[in-house]
């Protein structure tokens, strides 16, 4: 069973993230969207939790919440993959269940 967890949260105003990354199983899929796209970001303290988890999850950021907040890819951590609203559904599609982490 194939599970993609969605982070709408910020990671320095919620532990979404943080809840996220202790629970999900290897192989799963993580989507940063809205406020979650700042975990996605070089340069942050969150930085190197997320640059371990890609070890073995997968990591997308939504890239129009990107482009929303002014950060254009070059600010996000290497393996994190970009995807556009298709990507999402795409996601959605593919994986059998959707975890949403508030």
């Amino acid at each position: 069973m194939s599970i993609l967890h969605t982070v709408n949260k910020s990671p320095f105003e919620r532990n979404a993230l943080e809840s996220c990354l202790k629970f999900a199983t290897a192989g799963a899929s993580v989507l940063l969207f809205e406020d979650g796209i700042y975990a996605a970001l070089t340069g942050t303290q969150v930085e190197s939790q997320v640059s371990a988890a890609l070890g073995t999850l997968k990591l997308y950021v939504l890239g129009p919440d990107l482009k929303a907040r002014g950060f254009g890819d070059e600010r996000i951590i290497p393996g994190i993959r970009v995807v556009d609203y298709a990507g999402f559904v795409d996601l959605t599609t593919e994986c059998d269940t959707v975890q949403a982490w508030l």
